[in-house]
């Protein structure tokens, strides 16, 4: 609902996060309907990847219960059997990138500036924002609590280097009316790993490109429900 889809574009968006990260899937509007129904509560490790890779929100905080996977030779009706602990392993990456300096996932302080033609003046965007990695990939999505406007940030790690796109969607009841902005994003992770800077490129509304810093600053490793609960609020400006 959230995502303002059926079903079976869901399962579609699915299959489709599945072939972009080279590990298909075979998800269907049956599927999803049995995990909004209670009649799976976890999905395999497969699933879970392309769930978390659409969705941008870690799989707990999707009501889901620890993963499962599937043991090889028990089972008759190919329903997923429960194993206590489950590491999901990334997709395969490109042999050809650097491998990423660290892992990223958690809860980042998302902060940009922008200049606003129309008031003459410079502001700053910030979100508390969700980061999962999924090998060589980032996905990062805002905190609904953090801002009146939404962020979702797709990057590609080669070393320390991250590039990708970013897109806002920002309030109806806001300055810009519920506009929806996007564009290219270029960012450096410092040796730490715990603050990524880089610049946005993007759109105006008199057809100008426009530039402007970007940093996520890290906040919290955590990305279990109770964390994200802490996180889901308006940042201090200061």
């Amino acid at each position: 609902m959230g995502m303002l889809l059926s079903q079976d574009e869901f399962a579609q968006a699915l299959r489709t996060a599945g072939d972009r990260a080279g590990q298909p899937n075979d998800a269907s509007k049956r599927l999803v309907q049995r995990w909004e129904s209670g009649a799976i509560v976890a999905p395999r490790p497969l699933y879970a990847r392309a769930l978390q890779s659409v969705t941008g929100m870690p799989i707990e905080a999707l009501g889901f219960a620890a993963p499962y996977t599937r043991i090889t030779g028990e089972g008759t009706s190919g329903d997923d059997i429960p194993i206590t602990t489950t590491t999901i392993e990334p997709p395969r990456g490109n042999t050809a990138r650097s491998a990423p300096y660290g892992n990223y996932s958690g809860v980042w302080l998302s902060r940009y500036e922008y200049y606003s033609s129309s008031r003459d003046s410079t502001y700053a965007g910030l979100h508390y924002v969700v980061v999962l990695q999924h090998g060589d990939r980032l996905t990062i999505r805002s905190l609904p609590g953090s801002s009146s406007s939404a962020v979702t940030l797709d990057l590609t790690i080669d070393g320390n280097v991250l590039t990708g796109t970013w897109v806002e969607q920002t309030s109806p009841e806001g300055h810009y009316r519920g506009a929806r902005y996007h564009g290219a994003l270029q960012m450096l992770a410092e040796p730490t790993g715990r603050r990524i800077v880089g610049r946005w490129l993007g759109f105006g509304n008199d057809m100008e490109v426009n530039t402007g810093p970007w940093e996520l600053v890290f906040q919290d490793a955590s990305t279990g429900k109770a964390t994200l609960q802490a996180y889901n609020h308006r940042p201090d400006p200061a």
